[in-house]
């Protein structure tokens, strides 16, 4: 599944080629599972919005929407707001509504054009004023795609906190006095938004900490290497576009890089780039976990 690093990657390339385009149509396949609400309504809603920014919140990408030209919302109620400043192209405007996608375990967004092939379990295409062509492609269908209406209170918000964000205090508070496995803790999306295995795994070894160690027990200086460790791997993976480990691909189908720089993920049997110790692989909450014995305590 797409983690922080790779939803970010996406997420950037999409708003760099699409902020500020409008989408003039909008096709959904007929399978159920990608829809968090009707296909028919997220179709109505998106048609016509001008597209303002494209973000990352926890490992969900969010469009930002403005309204349609004439001034009333795209289910056909009247914008009381409509002489909100707005500039189209520049991405400044009044934000009406959000697109909010998650990738799933196998989900793709791409930016192509018109005559670009359609793969074959793509389930959304948005046609764009530029002539470009969004497309959502998931084989497994475990992504969704919803569409929220910010005037009838619909806004989007991630339920744990910002691990690149998070400061000292508030990181080690989200610990304290947990009895469970410090990678399970990472892995909680109500306690950190957008870490996954691939990404607790390369931290807590960077950290020196075994991933079974209980939550609330580890030290405050421990906890701080944890947070620092957390946000340099996060922010080299998305330097490197990712880790390409399954199917991910960025907006444009290109493949990230950050899998050459893993010290334990998917490494079982493999010697410690550190130390040379056989890296071992053990399950916590349900989750493939790679370790090092010797560095990790």
């Amino acid at each position: 599944m797409p983690e922080l690093p790779e939803v970010e990657t996406v997420a950037r390339g999409v708003d760099k080629r699409l902020r500020g385009d409008r989408i003039t149509d909008v096709w959904f396949s007929s399978y159920p599972q990608p829809f968090k609400n009707p296909p028919q309504r997220q179709a109505q809603g998106l048609r016509d919005r001008r597209i303002l920014s494209v973000h990352r919140t926890g490992k969900h990408i969010v469009f930002e929407l403005g309204t349609q030209h004439d001034g009333t919302q795209n289910d056909g109620t009247p914008d009381d707001r409509r002489g909100a400043r707005r500039e189209g192209w520049g991405g400044v405007g009044e934000i009406r509504a959000q697109w909010v996608v998650h990738l799933g375990m196998t989900g793709k967004l791409l930016v192509t054009t018109p005559e670009g092939e359609v793969e074959k379990h793509t389930h959304a295409r948005l046609s764009l004023e530029s002539g470009q062509e969004l497309r959502f492609v998931d084989p497994r269908r475990f992504g969704r795609l919803d569409f929220r209406n910010l005037l009838k209170g619909e806004a989007f918000a991630a339920l744990g906190e910002e691990p690149l964000a998070i400061g000292e205090e508030e990181f080690a508070g989200l610990f304290r006095g947990r009895k469970l496995a410090i990678k399970a803790a990472l892995l909680n999306q109500s306690l950190l938004a957008g870490v996954g295995n691939i990404y607790a795994d390369e931290s807590l070894f960077r950290a020196g900490i075994r991933p079974r160690r209980a939550a609330g027990r580890l030290r405050r200086e421990e906890l701080e290497h944890l947070r620092t460790s957390l946000k340099e791997v996060l922010r080299a993976a998305i330097r490197l576009g990712g880790s390409s480990v399954s199917d991910y691909v960025d907006a444009e189908g290109a493949r990230g890089f950050f899998q050459l720089e893993h010290f334990v993920y998917q490494r079982t049997g493999e010697p410690c780039r550190k130390c040379g110790t056989s890296i071992k692989r053990i399950v916590v909450a349900g989750r493939s976990t790679h370790f090092c014995p010797n560095c990790q305590h």
